[in-house]
């Protein structure tokens, strides 16, 4: 709280009446400034008005500090309301959302519902826990929901919600913050729930109480002294799962075999020769490829990325379409990335430009049905089968390549093999060289033998 003992209070300013002549309901204001910020305050009598000013003179004079931000005297501060958990989350989320990417904000809202369902008073009758939790979800925390017409059942349920929500401030207690992570870490049937989604939980919860402290609303953050423990797990990419530059091209190439999905060769290449995400691949246009002249043959080409084609719930976008452009992940607006591509993406593109053509707005890959960026249902789809053709039975059963994102985790772990700086690496990927060391560096598939030889030559040079 930050606090000054320059106040002025003005004269009482009367309202004339409405220009129908009607009386204003409450026409007399006390108006004060407390180090340049104004406050106000409205009355429906001259006395009750006069009666305000003479408390906030008396307390002036009585030598009180005054809340910069509230305009209120020191004896008052005592009698401000508390910030319940749900007024705090959605304090935070406004504040979050204009920046934030349509994904990150349903992150947000799913994140913080779990928590404010966890952290309520007990007495009385509690909503059931579907309910509560689709109230927080489409109506109480989303910035652009909370004047969607609500039933009578989800009136009931929200009005319960505010009433029983608990004060931010007893989350310093380690019992308290405790039980909410614990709730983080369960799923709403009551099962346990995956550790990367409770990791990514308890990062939000992080965040927001980080913003209780800026608020002055806790003098430091519960969740980093609690020693209540999230599930076992690891952001590092389980080397499993990459395909070494022999198995690639092979799995690649059965895309082509996985039963009218050949238009997804060029997606998969793509990810896998330039390390795009699937939202980038999906925002690709001709007129961003820079590819060598039809008779240049083993020359590299590059991709300029500019933006993302997100898809999420039309709730959390700004347009109210499911898919929507988007900046480049940690790029500033207009920021650009150059990805260079080797000539085997050069090859595919081409084939792809000449088979298939783009889209009326330049796009290279769009949905078979409905011509907008492909769902990643289709291309998961496409990709277990392909994986089926182009790897063995005991390689199919096993992790590698399960997952298309796992075509990006091959790229760069390629190129962090052969040798190109973190640096260099980290800016084709689209990434900071911290996350990069942390998340991708990773032997390839078949690169252990080799990494051995190297290492038994150093140690007997005979």
């Amino acid at each position: 709280m930050k606090t000054t003992y320059k106040v002025n209070v003005w004269a009482i300013k009367t309202l004339k009446p409405t220009a129908d002549g009607k009386k204003r309901p409450k026409p007399y204001g006390v108006r004060w400034v407390t180090a340049g910020e104004e406050h106000s305050e409205w009355y429906k009598t001259i006395k009750l008005a006069d009666s305000r000013r003479s408390e906030l003179l008396q307390a002036a004079k009585r030598g009180e500090a005054f809340d910069i931000a509230t305009g209120l005297p020191e004896s008052e501060w005592p009698q401000r309301e508390p910030r319940s958990l749900l007024k705090l989350a959605q304090e935070f989320i406004d504040e979050e959302w204009n920046e934030s990417a349509p994904n990150t904000r349903k992150r947000y809202v799913d994140t913080l519902a779990v928590a404010v369902a966890a952290f309520v008073k007990r007495d009385g009758s509690v909503p059931d826990g579907r309910k509560l939790r689709r109230v927080l979800t489409t109506h109480l925390l989303p910035t652009n929901r909370r004047d969607r017409q609500l039933t009578d059942d989800e009136a009931r349920t929200a009005e319960w919600v505010v009433s029983a929500s608990r004060p931010v401030s007893d989350l310093a207690k380690k019992v308290e913050i405790g039980n909410v992570l614990r709730a983080l870490g369960r799923n709403l049937n009551g099962t346990a729930a995956a550790s990367w989604t409770t990791r990514t939980r308890r990062g939000v919860l992080h965040h927001l109480m980080e913003f209780a402290i800026d608020v002055e609303e806790l003098d430091a953050n519960p969740v980093t002294r609690s020693k209540v423990a999230t599930h076992v797990g690891s952001s590092e990419v389980d080397p499993r799962v990459v395909l070494n530059p022999k198995q690639a091209p092979q799995v690649l190439a059965a895309v082509t075999y996985a039963g009218r999905r050949e238009y997804l060769y060029g997606f998969f290449g793509a990810m896998y020769y330039a390390g795009l995400r699937p939202c980038e691949v999906n925002r690709i246009r001709k007129a961003d490829l820079r590819l060598p002249d039809e008779g240049q043959v083993d020359e590299w080409g590059e991709i300029i990325l500019e933006k993302s084609a997100s898809r999420s719930n039309a709730r959390y976008t700004d347009s109210g379409e499911t898919w929507e452009e988007r900046n480049l992940k940690r790029r500033a607006q207009g920021a650009v990335r150059r990805v260079p591509i080797p000539p085997q993406l050069v090859d595919i593109l081409r084939w792809h430009l000449r088979t298939f053509g783009t889209t009326e707005d330049g796009r290279l890959f769009r949905g078979s049905v409905s011509g907008g960026p492909v769902n990643a249902t289709v291309y998961t789809d496409a990709w277990d089968k392909a994986r089926k053709i182009g790897l063995s039975p005991e390689q199919y059963d096993s992790p590698l390549a399960a997952d298309p994102y796992d075509l990006r985790h091959a790229a760069v772990s390629t190129w962090l093999a052969a040798g190109v700086p973190a640096a260099e690496v980290a800016e084709r990927a689209g990434h900071t060289v911290d996350v990069l060391l942390k998340v991708y560096a990773k032997c390839l598939d078949g690169q252990r033998a080799l990494s051995n030889s190297k290492i038994t030559s150093m140690l007997d040079p005979e």
